[in-house]
């Protein structure tokens, strides 16, 4: 054996984890997302497994250098660890050397320690290794001092971020790469309906079979973008079983329409994808496979008849490990690794006897029972795949700065993680929420190893009383005895538990907080809770100022389902306790949904994210197809990865439900921080009909406005001009002669400079300038008559033409203010935006929104000379303050389908009626011989089936009304398919000087999609 030195690492290094305490802005996302889903060249199953004359030139000259032993040891992978001392590396050491394994696995031990060994191994191997892992939630999974990532149930507890998964996919793929790791065991595909699967659980995404695919898709293209080959797993689906294969056979008694309608889902949306490779499972499934104690693992049946021929799989198969239970205790030594093979399975994961396996598979070759043309055509297989992930030429590993490299994006994005998957099961109290200092607060503590961070932030800054409740099952005498010299409450018994709720009653505090912590991650002895912890919180739970929080496996909810007031953390680490505290501080809205049922009141899905009266639904649920929907992501991804916005958000509703909505890109072009779907956007036009319009048809619903009367019996300042006597219902049809704008800024602007003249404008806000237009600039209070004084000397056009004009809905606002003595914004939220908890939608976003939840528009170079961020992006809006009949709403894409799903209700949403059927049957009809316009509204044009350029796409029906914004906006609602369709994105950032929107036709090109996939 050749001679190494192995450098001694203790890898217990200590890192900050911290929450980052500056400003928000600064770049806290900025290593985040380095890559989006689907914005780099993903790399598939083709391109590990492409042939080139230099590849196919390697493989057959090393092929040709292998004994017959050579090549069935090239199709194994062994064990190998950094933490097992000498005798377990040089027993590596020698199947390496000796009997040339294909592969290695590593498991637990320290970074530095097992890249040094990584380079020895691969110094002294006949053919390179391939390294391998199991790393489902990083290299901190199976590595000391390496921070993990959340395990997958977390992961499947945040709404609707597949490009957030694919950047967890990619930093995992960059951890295994620095570490000389060519496969990662990962993702969990398994969907987990069972809550008492033992092995599974929260190595799942969850229980809904979309989010596995779409959550593990995501997953495998990031790995894979950094040619790290992922590996779904367990074929054909580990996750209702309530048996661990380490230990035993799980069987799984389900028909083979069961298993293709759900358990077999998201491998074939991944195998679609392109994954590199896949896992098989040892588990017993009689529709596959009747033959008594045969695991899918070393079935034919499962492995070449299911997986390679029906599903068309041509990458890799791996076994799960042969040593495990599941298949040993009836395959013994390398009977397994031989029944392997003759499944049709390529390599062998931990086959234990490797010599003897070897033995026995030469032996099965002669007996016919495999064929040598299998075998070779397995190991040329394996062969290209090292040449084209670069073993043909390994390069060493350098440990220099080892560790800091592989935790250089973890803290940041178990961060955000946390507070993404942070999830509001249930809210009835409002009222507790958000904490205040003049607020009694009491935090109850069951289970902690000592003080919880949680606990102690908000005994620090709210002076929380502590109670900390032991949970015996959990805990050493060494903790007990600490705690109970520290608190009156701490010993775990139901006098105890008594005791501390008479204490809770008799202080009366305004609120209590209950947090369980520190139980285990499997179902075993109800998460070894012990009894007089579930009884303490069975009785706080009844308590109407309680909010239960669970910091851990969401699937310990059962304990508490009738909870009025519940919280899931998913974990219990300091990012998910730093999480709950920002959304109890109000500084966070919760998002996140179960990822499993928990209870029959509570299944998957629950969380506050939606409002009950507008919930999300699987596609299928409403009539489409969700396959054909994903075809929607390329497009809108299309979009920033060309250019035509630096990020959207599209959603989609149908009967009643929301069926897609997904937010691409960044906000700004840097791409430092993603959208998500709280992000806001400026709409421009929409406002024109989200505020102006539907506050006019309020008004005519109420007999105060009649829309056949003249401008000037509504609004006084019209009197005395020729803009008197111009009909309402010609200027909401744009025909009633104004011109299309008027450039009002032009002539507070130096005309050399384009700066804005200080005789208008100041710097600060002062009682003489109130009208804030940009940051640092404030107009002049009485500006504002001057616009109505230049609009109402502005020429008349000729009427009876058809000219779209920003100034026809300048007046409508007016006059919507004249009649309701209410600002246009005031009067709106009112009447629509509150009632339907419409929490986004607004103008003036800045005053309650956070600058990152506001997507920017323009870098503006003619008046404002600035970028434009929060405010709005129309200059006449800005100097109306930000408050405009044409312009100046902001909204995510959730809440504004709430109000166009409400018209699309004619004019109901959850039992209350917010205008009459017959107002919304009038104004959303074509109303116009000269134009395709309703009263406010646009639609599409009268020929729209046999024009060459149909607008808005070629299917719209002609029910069909909406609008589009200049800032790259739309909304449309097709009463005919009761389909409600919204496209936000700021395609004017950095400069409106951008035609892609229009030219990659991607909102039609979408809305299409919707249409297709109505089934």
């Amino acid at each position: 054996m050749k001679s190494f030195n192995l450098i001694s690492f203790s890898g217990n290094a200590q890192f900050n984890t911290q929450h980052s305490k500056s400003p928000r802005f600064a770049g806290y996302l900025c290593m985040l997302l380095s890559a989006l889903m689907f914005s780099t060249k993903t790399i598939q199953a083709q391109d590990f497994y492409k042939h080139s004359k230099a590849a196919d030139k390697w493989v057959n000259h090393t092929f040709k250098k292998m004994s017959k032993a050579d090549r069935i040891a090239q199709l194994m992978i062994v064990r190998a660890h950094s933490n097992l001392g000498e005798e377990h590396l040089q027993a590596v050491t020698q199947l390496v050397q000796q009997y040339h394994v294909g592969g290695l696995c590593f498991f637990q031990g320290g970074p530095v320690r097992q890249a040094l060994l990584t380079n020895y191994y691969q110094s002294i191997a006949k053919t390179p290794l391939m390294i391998c892992i199991d790393g489902e939630w990083g290299l901190g999974m199976r590595l000391d001092s390496v921070i993990p990532f959340p395990r997958q149930l977390l992961l499947g507890a945040i709404s609707d971020n597949a490009p957030l998964m694919y950047t967890v996919g990619r930093a995992i793929g960059e951890q295994c790469k620095r570490m000389g790791i060519q496969v990662n065991y990962a993702p969990v595909v398994d969907i987990n309906n069972n809550p008492q699967n033992p092995v599974i659980n929260d190595r799942s995404f969850g229980e809904d079979k979309y989010k596995v695919a779409l959550y593990g898709t995501a997953i495998m293209q990031g790995m894979q973008s950094e040619n790290i080959m992922a590996c779904a797993k367990h074929f054909p689906g580990h996750g209702d079983v309530a048996v661990d294969s380490h230990k035993d056979l799980p069987v799984i008694n389900k028909s083979m329409a069961q298993l293709d309608s759900l358990e077999l889902y998201p491998f074939k949306a991944l195998i679609k994808a392109g994954v590199g490779s896949v896992m098989m499972g040892h588990l017993f499934v009689p529709a596959i496979d009747t033959t008594e104690h045969l695991a899918t693992s070393i079935s034919k049946n499962a492995v070449t008849g299911l997986l390679k021929n029906q599903l068309g799989f041509k990458g890799i198969t791996f076994t799960d490990a042969l040593e495990m239970q599941g298949i040993a205790k009836f395959f013994p030594a390398g009977q397994a690794a031989l029944q392997s093979l003759i499944a049709g399975n390529d390599m062998l994961c931990l086959p234990g006897d490797v010599p003897g396996s070897i033995q026995l598979i030469l032996q099965a070759i002669k007996d016919k029972k495999l064929s040598w043309d299998d075998i070779n055509a397995r190991v040329k297989k394996v062969l290209l795949v090292k040449y084209n992930m670069g073993l043909a030429k390994f390069t060493p590993i350098d440990t220099t700065n080892l560790v800091n490299d592989l935790n250089s994006k973890t803290a940041q994005l178990n961060e955000t993680l946390a507070q993404q998957a942070l999830t509001v099961v249930s809210l009835n109290n409002n009222a507790l929420i958000p904490v205040r200092s003049t607020k009694k607060i009491a935090y109850v503590s069951i289970g902690a190893n000592g003080i919880p961070f949680i606990a102690q932030q908000l005994q620090n800054n709210y002076g929380t009383r502590i109670f900390s409740f032991a949970n015996k099952a959990k805990m050493g005498n060494e903790v007990m005895d600490n705690l109970n010299s520290q608190e009156p409450f701490a010993k775990s018994d139901s006098v105890t538990a008594n005791r501390l709720l008479q204490s809770i009653t008799a202080n009366q505090y305004d609120i209590v907080l209950v947090g369980l912590h520190n139980y285990s991650r499997r179902p075993a002895n109800n998460f070894g809770i012990d009894a007089p912890s579930v009884y303490l919180l069975q009785q706080l739970q009844q308590l109407p100022n309680a909010i239960i929080i669970t910091f851990g496996n969401p699937y310990a909810i059962s304990n508490v389902c009738s909870a009025p007031n519940l919280v899931s953390a998913n974990e219990d680490t300091h990012d998910t306790q730093m999480a709950v505290y920002k959304w109890l501080t109000d500084s966070l809205t919760a998002k996140g949904t179960l990822p499993v049922s928990v209870c029959t009141n509570l299944p998957y899905g629950t969380g506050l994210q939606y409002n009950s009266w507008f919930p999300k639904t699987n596609p299928e649920l409403a009539g489409m197809n969700a396959t054909t929907l994903l075809q929607i992501d390329s497009i809108a991804q299309e979009g920033v990865d060309k250019g035509a916005y630096p990020g959207c958000e599209v959603l989609a509703a149908r009967n009643g439900k929301v069926v897609y909505n997904k937010a691409f890109g960044y906000l700004n072009p840097d791409q430092q921080i993603p959208v998500t779907l709280q992000t806001v956007y400026d709409l421009a036009s929409v406002t024109k009909i989200s505020a102006t319009t539907v506050a006019v048809m309020k008004l005519v619903d109420e007999g105060k406005i009649d829309i056949q009367k003249t401008l000037g019996e509504y609004l006084p300042q019209a009197k005395g001009t020729n803009k008197a006597g111009l009909v309402l219902k010609d200027i909401l049809l744009h025909q009633a002669g104004l011109v299309p704008f008027i450039s009002f800024y032009k002539e507070t602007i130096d005309s050399v400079t384009g700066r804005p003249l200080p005789q208008y404008f100041a710097t600060q806000k002062d009682a003489q300038h109130q009208i804030r237009v940009a940051e640092n600039l404030y107009l002049r209070n009485d500006w504002e008559d001057t616009i109505m004084q230049r609009i109402m000397k502005s020429k008349l056009l000729p009427h009876g033409h058809y000219v779209y004009s920003d100034n026809d809905f300048i007046l409508l606002a007016k006059v919507v203010e004249a009649v309701t003595g209410k600002p246009l914004n005031e009067y709106v939220s009112e009447q629509f935006y509150e009632p339907l908890k419409m929490t986004s939608t607004t103008f003036s976003p800045r005053k309650k929104i956070p600058l990152d939840q506001i997507a920017p528009t323009e870098i503006e170079t003619h008046f404002r000379n600035q970028q434009m961020w929060g405010d709005v992006h129309d200059e006449g809006a800005a100097m109306l303050g930000g408050v405009a009949g044409h312009a100046g709403l902001f909204s995510n894409a959730y809440d504004l389908a709430q109000l166009y799903q409400m018209l699309l209700n004619k004019g109901t949403m959850n039992g209350k009626r917010y205008l009459s059927e017959k107002v919304v049957n009038e104004f959303t009809a074509y109303n116009s011989n000269i134009s395709r316009r309703g009263l406010g509204f646009d639609k599409p044009e009268k020929n729209n089936a046999n024009s060459k350029d149909p607008y808005p796409c070629k299917s719209a029906s002609p029910l069909t009304f909406g609008h589009t914004g200049f800032t790259g906006t739309c909304v449309w609602v097709d009463p005919q398919y009761n389909l409600v369709y919204i496209f936000l994105s700021n395609h004017v950032d950095p400069t409106r000087n951008n035609n892609l929107l229009f030219n990659l036709h991607i909102r039609p090109n979408i809305q299409e999609v919707l249409y297709k996939a109505i089934q």
